[in-house]
């Protein structure tokens, strides 16, 4: 659709055309025409999206603050279940993963060999030992936020330890390898090399996403790549990184029976940090940790 040059800005800056988003849309259309990857308009945010992400983000951060708090060896994942869907919704969010797409709860919670979206129950009991994933998205007038992290449950392995600090590394050098006018690549290449420098290896079949006013939006975001391919990262783009790191093989596996545990292939221990992303004018933002 055409804009006029006085037009207000598509981004709802109240700004026009002009002098807002006019430069940037002409520096796209020649980037794609010397065969870049450009990402969609629709993708692209605006300050009020940015601030209805963040709104979200802060319920969020909050509900990741109290799990940490009160996880511990004995609490079933439920537990852990009923105390974020208790809080978003007493602070005025949605729990995004309720019924999204038939699952049945309102966070993921995924133990030790479960890569992610391990499904909450009061037969399953965080043991001593355990390294927890709790991945949690909030909805809050329509805008999403979505991130995890890892509780390690008293007194744990030396290997459970080091996997969830690579992770942790992986997460790191993953969102620090994001430049705006760089490409997507350069995050799966990123976490690739700090994975595999330190033995351990990168789930390929599963990744990160554009987010915003959908839980899941374009692109996916691999977390093993080269540097350079892939769809431009320009000012304006939200997404998750979210690698997930195997002590073990790559490979994984969902669950025949509830469609939606994933599990690695050789039971290895498996570890995943998420935040998202919004790529500015001069660099990054974290807005959910």
């Amino acid at each position: 659709m055409s804009i006029d040059r006085n037009d207000p800005c598509w981004c709802g800056s109240g700004k026009k055309y002009k002098k807002c988003h006019l430069s940037f849309d002409e520096k796209l259309k020649h980037l794609e025409l010397q065969g870049e990857e450009v990402p969609p308009r629709e993708i692209i945010k605006g300050q009020a999206d940015i601030e209805g992400m963040k709104k979200a983000a802060e319920i969020n951060n909050a509900v990741l603050d109290l799990v940490g708090t009160k996880i511990k060896a004995g609490m079933s994942t439920e537990a852990i279940n009923q105390l974020v869907h208790e809080y978003t919704v007493s602070h005025g969010g949605i729990p995004a993963p309720l019924n999204y797409e038939g699952y049945p709860k309102s966070v993921c919670v995924s133990i030790n060999n479960v890569v992610c979206h391990g499904i909450p129950s009061e037969e399953t009991i965080l043991q001593e030992g355990d390294i927890v994933n709790v991945d949690v998205t909030t909805i809050v007038d329509g805008y999403f936020a979505d991130a995890s992290r890892m509780y390690m449950i008293g007194e744990v392995s030396e290997e459970a330890r080091r996997l969830v600090e690579v992770a942790k590394k992986c997460l790191e050098v993953g969102i620090a390898a994001i430049k705006p006018w760089g490409h997507l690549g350069d995050i799966g290449a990123a976490v690739q090399a700090c994975a595999e420098s330190n033995g351990c290896s990168v789930v390929i079949d599963l990744g990160g996403h554009g987010i915003g006013k959908l839980f899941h939006e374009e692109p996916f975001v691999p977390h093993v790549g080269e540097e350079g391919e892939g769809m431009l990262l320009v000012p304006g783009m939200t997404l998750t990184v979210e690698p997930m790191i195997n002590a073990g093989d790559y490979r994984v596996y969902i669950d025949d029976e509830d469609g939606w545990t994933v599990y690695t292939e050789d039971d290895s221990l498996s570890a995943q940090w998420e935040h998202t992303i919004h790529i500015t004018e001069t660099g990054i933002e974290i807005i959910a940790y």
